[in-house]
């Protein structure tokens, strides 16, 4: 089963050969892929195009993972965007810290293929879902903006005539 739309994921990860396993992987998968060797990088590559999901390494030299959610989830264009963090540590304390630090999940390696496309396409899934409720809170607010507008011209119409027929 192929996803839908050809959805874009970053994978960012200072192992060059965790890079190519994991965008193998998800491109067999039909999904998008745009690669990252550093987070340095990866911000370089969100300012060019934004992902649905980003995959990201918890240890890289330089700007570590933790510290580069924190940076993403502040820009408010890329607050949204669900980040899986992919880690050989299994630490429970490193697990927490990337969930506080705005994770939605945490893949531990050498992961199981099966078991990270599945969370892949779950955090997608959910992603779409909550930007479909987003745009209906969006339509919501527009409708009764209009609503409110229409019924207040109608109301003064009403006092209008209602003040007419008094005097």
């Amino acid at each position: 089963m192929s996803s839908q739309t050809n959805e874009t994921i970053l994978i960012v990860d200072d192992q060059e050969e965790n890079l190519r396993v994991v965008s193998k992987v998800l491109s067999m998968m039909n999904y998008e892929v745009i690669l990252a060797s550093s987070a340095e990088q990866a911000l370089q590559r969100l300012a060019e195009r934004t992902p649905e999901l980003i995959l990201l390494d918890v240890m890289m030299p330089g700007i570590d993972g933790l510290t580069a959610c924190r940076q993403i989830k502040a820009e408010p264009r890329w607050a949204l965007i669900p980040v899986i963090f992919l880690s050989a540590d299994d630490d429970k304390n490193v697990i927490v810290q990337a969930l506080e630090a705005g994770g939605v999940d945490y893949v531990t390696k050498p992961f199981n293929r099966a078991e990270l496309v599945s969370r892949v396409r779950t955090q997608l899934a959910l992603k779409r879902a909550s930007d479909q409720l987003r745009a209906l809170a969006e339509d919501k607010d527009e409708i009764l903006g209009i609503l409110a507008h229409d019924l207040k011209n109608s109301l003064a119409g009403m006092k209008l005539s209602a003040a007419l027929l008094q005097s």
